[in-house]
């Protein structure tokens, strides 16, 4: 006959990876039923949005299943109400030193856009969010679809079986969330920091959008504003464990990049282009950054390439022949893709349908930034 003392002492050996105690010590078991070798509880966590809820409940299934006689674990995931969660953690600030001068000043804050989405410090948010790969989709110049380019290639990721998130760092032109039909959607807050918005398919998106009341307000920002605020949300986004981080930076080389590149672990940057003659130049000044701030530019994407009329089948250079080759050879950069002009695809990217058009060549990209990254790591 299992007891309810031995599920109990079974489930204080089940840690909080972040909070760094036993479920049973933060309250966050309840409800026990015990019946004909079935357990059935409650697991109450801080947030439904906690990126580590599949791994307690993995191990509290664990641990309970073992027990001589056990039979079945039944378990409801729920969520602390707004009081309890501000009692556990005055709790635990009191456990840490309830003395200290840090605990008398309460929880520190961080910035953001709206002073109501501050969270708590970095050392919660960051030990929750494991990211493998940072990739940088930048471009020399506006208006050759490096938004849309970023989004194909985390719908491309995502539908490979990664985890995947967008940080768009293009704070005044922010263009993510359309793309994703998220416009109007707001980032959760919650004690362990703030919450990515998840588009339909599990990619996670930050943007400055989700963070001002109305998106069509500008964001009329100094660039040092700028950058403290793509490191503070850096600091306190809760992205939970990533496989591709894609950064989608503001055209040219500003404050944004920088920031990026010299604070963040940026492993290697995308370059966007047209076939302009004026490529040429925007590639080198790419290059020419990509080596002052010691990330490797992986490859180029060479947007709006051509048209094929859909009547004839006839390929027309809409913008002039490419020079992509050329400039890419000269830099010793590999030319990704050529991605055609492509009215169908325009037409989801208005209507936030992205991730239900299949556009092939974003998975040929795709591929080739995994190889990419493999060869960097080979060479470091």
């Amino acid at each position: 006959m299992i007891t309810h003392t031995q599920v109990l002492d079974a489930l204080r050996t089940v840690i909080d990876p972040e909070l760094k105690r036993n479920v049973v010590d933060l309250n966050m078991v309840r409800d026990i039923e015990i019946e004909d070798g079935n357990i059935h509880l409650s697991l109450y966590l801080t947030t439904l949005a906690c990126p580590l809820a599949d791994g307690i409940a993995e191990d509290i299934h664990r641990v309970l299943a073992v027990l001589p006689g056990v039979q079945h674990v039944g378990l409801d995931v729920k969520e602390m109400s707004g009081q309890e969660v501000a009692q556990l953690f005055a709790q635990l600030r009191g456990q840490n030193g309830g003395n200290s001068k840090q605990s008398s000043q309460g929880v520190p804050m961080s910035f953001s856009l709206d002073p109501q989405e501050a969270t708590l410090s970095k050392s919660l948010a960051q030990t929750l969010s494991p990211i493998k790969h940072v990739v940088g989709i930048t471009s020399g110049k506006g208006g050759v679809g490096k938004s849309l380019v970023t989004g194909l290639l985390a719908v491309a990721l995502r539908r490979q079986g990664f985890r995947v998130g967008i940080f768009d760092v293009d704070i005044t032109g922010a263009s993510i969330p359309t793309l994703f039909g998220l416009n109007g959607a707001r980032m959760k807050r919650s004690p362990e920091g703030i919450i990515p918005v998840q588009s339909q398919e599990g990619i996670r998106i930050v943007s400055a959008n989700f963070m001002i009341r109305n998106p069509d307000d500008p964001v009329a920002w100094r660039g040092s504003k700028i950058a403290q605020l793509i490191t503070d949300l850096w600091r306190d986004i809760v992205w939970g464990p990533l496989d591709y981080l894609l950064f989608d930076f503001p055209p040219g080389t500003s404050d944004a990049q920088l920031t990026v590149m010299m604070d963040l672990p940026m492993e290697g940057l995308i370059m966007v282009t047209t076939p302009q003659e004026l490529a040429s130049l925007i590639v080198r000044k790419a290059v020419k950054m990509s080596l002052d701030m010691r990330v490797p530019l992986l490859g180029v994407v060479e947007n709006m390439s051509y048209f094929i009329c859909p009547d004839t089948g006839t390929k027309h250079e809409i913008f002039g022949p490419s020079h992509a080759r050329d400039v890419t050879a000269k830099a010793g950069v590999p030319l990704l893709a050529q991605f055609p002009i492509e009215p169908a695809l325009a037409q989801a990217a208005d209507k936030g349908a992205l991730e239900h058009f299949r556009f092939t060549p974003a998975d040929a990209v795709a591929q080739s930034i995994l190889v990419a990254l493999e060869k960097e790591s080979q060479v470091q």
